[in-house]
């Protein structure tokens, strides 16, 4: 029996528009980065990233677990959320990705920049000094390619529900 609320059995029906998606990821400055631990547990922590050449970039110290984790098993997943972003609540992106952490001089030399123009380009001195530290600690960059896309637009959803004749109204 179909009933007004069936819609929010089935979500699939209200992905992200891919410009929506793409300003999503232009947007956010905290994502979700997922992995597994050695023991197939799954483990996630929240980073800021840089949405750049279709990919996730985030920063991490060597020491921290993901980064072996990642090394050995790259098979990864992205969540991004409109929460805080002119695109309003309920909309999110989560991507299925394949990590590569990098080492490399060139790589931390555009990345440290853009991290720090994403999260502090309103305020000059503590751009500079986050800058400053992620260039005088010892860090990797972790790229997080998407393989597969998974996408929800509550907008969508929303509107659907509440016009007579479309999906769950």
């Amino acid at each position: 029996m179909a009933g007004r609320f069936d819609a929010y059995e089935h979500l699939e029906q209200f992905p992200l528009d891919d410009e929506v998606r793409e300003r999503l990821c232009r947007e956010q400055l905290e994502c979700v980065v997922a992995w597994t631990n050695r023991d197939g547990w799954p483990v996630a922590v929240t980073h800021w990233f840089v949405w750049h050449d279709g990919r996730f970039w985030v920063t991490s110290t060597p020491q921290r677990k993901r980064v072996p984790a990642l090394r050995s098993r790259p098979e990864s997943c992205v969540v991004v959320s409109s929460a805080g972003t002119e695109l309003g609540p309920a909309r999110t992106a989560t991507a299925k990705t394949r990590a590569t952490v990098h080492d490399d001089d060139a790589t931390k030399a555009w990345f440290f920049p853009a991290l720090a123009e994403r999260a502090w380009g309103h305020d000059p001195a503590e751009k500079a000094r986050f800058e400053e530290m992620l260039f005088g600690t010892d860090r990797v960059v972790i790229e997080l390619e998407p393989l597969m896309w998974i996408t929800y637009d509550a907008m969508k959803m929303w509107q659907a529900v509440q016009e007579p004749g479309t999906v769950g109204g």
